[in-house]
């Protein structure tokens, strides 16, 4: 964290490991239409295998790239077809029900203009909307709310913003106010957000800084687990780590969407969830990644469940940092990459597709020669959302929302 960017309260700091965001008022354009459309964004922090998550079943170079560790439809644990070329990690039994119903799309081989592979840098592009870090200390998230314009429909007492993070996510800060909101079982925290905590408190409190970074060097050599690796933390005397995981991601994402389908409640909506960065032992089918993408798929059924009616007028839309390398690494998981996919699922997407141009797998078309290449720009895909299911004019999305970003124009067709 740099310090020209915003510097959250201690409160902030305690609060958890996501967070969520919410807007008081409807876009006046959308109540003109009859609609009242909701919109939540999840951010997968530590960067989402995209190739692990939607394999290209039908690249023809898919195979040997990922060997006897490449999702199959013929394989021990066979992947869910998609369509002719692509099939969904087996791990997503809800996804592949909301694609099959419409309600869901893909689109592969996607990133935002980041092209280096830090984490911090990669977040703060993804969740800034400029294609530098440490270009502001709003997100574009938040700026759309502000080129919205509000016919006042929704009751804005009480309904702020609710964090759920250890820091706010920039996704969500800005001018547009925020509020609080924290699970009764929090995650506990690991080396990225511990990481970060240490950044803010050398700068904001430094006798904080050098007790937590004693605890740190304490816990490492005790060989304690933490979120980078979710499924190494400690025994819980309640459920084991990987129950808790599926039990968080559900109560956060349920939360999210009881509060949306509110009548007096808030109409947007952002949450982190940690955990992706898969270096070791990722496990497409079994292991840490495909324990993840359960505990995802598990968090879109809740906000279905939870959202009832309001399910048909929303769009969520899963994005993350960057993706992962091609090949597996020598510790059988993947580093960090460039291509990925964004799942899309709600009753207003227009799914049952997988939107891609496809790069190819081949090495000479590689990025890099080790990453899936990108062939479609994260704010092409965001912006689609926003202009076509929020109503946020194109001149604010060029401009304010994604600065600079004329040249980047909206992908088309994304809701019903």
């Amino acid at each position: 964290m740099r310090l020209h960017r915003h510097l959250v309260s201690r409160r902030e700091v305690l609060l958890g490991s996501g967070a969520l965001f919410a807007w008081t008022q409807m876009p006046r354009l959308a109540r003109a239409e009859g609609r009242d459309p909701r919109m939540l964004v999840i951010v997968l922090r530590g960067a989402l295998d995209g190739l692990g998550a939607v394999a290209p079943v039908g690249d023809p170079d898919w195979s040997s790239l990922r060997g006897d560790r490449a999702l199959m439809l013929d394989g021990k644990t066979p992947a869910l077809p998609l369509d002719s070329f692509f099939a969904l990690n087996p791990a997503m039994p809800n996804l592949s029900r909301f694609y099959k119903a419409g309600q869901a799309a893909i689109v592969h081989a996607t990133a935002t203009p980041y092209r280096e592979r830090s984490h911090f840098d990669g977040q703060d592009v993804l969740e800034s909307g400029f294609a530098k870090p440490g270009a502001t200390d709003s997100g574009w998230l938040n700026r759309a709310l502000l080129a919205l314009e509000s016919d006042g429909r929704v009751n804005p007492t009480g309904s702020r913003a609710i964090g759920v993070g250890a820091v706010t996510p920039l996704v969500v800060r800005g001018e547009a106010p925020v509020m609080s909101w924290v699970p009764q079982n929090l995650l506990p925290a690991g080396a990225d957000t511990q990481a970060r905590l240490l950044d803010l408190y050398q700068h904001t409190d430094p006798k904080l800084a050098v007790a937590l970074q004693a605890r740190m060097q304490l816990a490492s050599l005790g060989g304690a687990g933490g979120m980078d690796d979710p499924l190494a933390a400690g025994d819980s005397p309640v459920m084991p780590p990987l129950a808790r995981i599926r039990a968080y991601f559900a109560d956060a994402a349920g939360t999210a969407g009881r509060l949306l389908a509110r009548a007096d409640g808030p109409r947007v909506g952002a949450l982190g969830f940690v955990g992706w960065d898969t270096h070791v032992n990722e496990g497409a089918t079994v292991g840490q990644l495909a324990n993840l993408l359960g505990a995802l798929d598990g968090a879109l059924a809740a906000v279905e469940t939870s959202m009832g009616e309001a399910w048909r007028e929303t769009v969520v839309a899963v994005i993350t940092e960057f993706g992962r390398t091609a090949h597996i690494n020598g510790t059988n998981g993947t580093d960090h990459g460039t291509g990925t996919v964004a799942f899309l699922a709600g009753g207003a997407v227009r799914g049952g597709r997988v939107i891609a141009d496809w790069p190819g797998l081949k090495t000479a078309q590689l990025y890099e020669g080790r990453d899936l290449k990108p062939t479609t720009d994260l704010r092409a895909v965001l912006k689609g959302l926003l202009r076509d299911h929020l109503r946020v004019d194109d001149a604010a999305l060029a401009s304010s929302v994604f600065p600079a970003s004329a040249d980047v124009a909206p992908l088309a067709g994304l809701v019903a």
